[in-house]
């Protein structure tokens, strides 16, 4: 589904566990693109929650497919937990914006660590990474997939379309 003008509708409940629930009446595909410099913020605040060990709650979303259908995720992992707890304090996920910050910086984080050709745009330092202003540019501006994911493929395209290196063997499709 193409992104639309229209700010999703998203219902928060809190159960007693603490656990966060997203009711969005948009498909993940569908939220808005966000500012890379928003997205390098994101980027940065996460990282220093995880620092300061500010954990957050699980959180649950429930997405309405174009279809009529749903997508569901669930952020378990503590550290995703984490970063989305930070997103939400910082930004607030109850705006089609914040989730689809929060949900670009969690589907990037994901992506470096299944592509291997990503870590290429990532700089270790002493005191953490900094990624490529391309990655991040690329990052804020394609579309999720339904499960909340980037399409490798395309990404790889719209990196080469900001004049950077093609990793290697992207030209054959050849990703691992």
């Amino acid at each position: 589904m193409a992104r639309t003008n229209k700010p999703a509708i998203i219902q928060v409940g809190t159960a007693a566990d603490g656990t966060r629930t997203y009711l969005v009446d948009v498909s993940p595909e569908a939220l808005p693109i966000v500012r890379r410099r928003d997205l390098e913020n994101a980027w940065e605040r996460a990282r220093a929650a995880a620092l300061a060990e500010h954990w957050g709650g699980p959180r649950l979303f429930r997405f309405r497919r174009p279809d009529g259908g749903w997508t569901d995720l669930a952020l378990a992992d503590s550290d995703a937990c984490c970063w989305a707890s930070a997103i939400d304090r910082i930004v607030g996920m109850d705006t089609s914006y914040g989730l689809a910050l929060c949900l670009r910086l969690l589907a990037l984080v994901d992506l470096l660590a299944e592509a291997p050709w990503a870590r290429d745009h990532v700089v270790l330092k002493r005191d953490g990474a900094s990624l490529d202003p391309s990655l991040l540019a690329a990052a804020a501006r394609l579309p999720l997939t339904r499960d909340a994911r980037f399409d490798q493929t395309r990404f790889t395209e719209a990196l080469r379309h900001l004049s950077l290196p093609a990793p290697s063997g992207a030209a054959t499709g050849a990703l691992s």
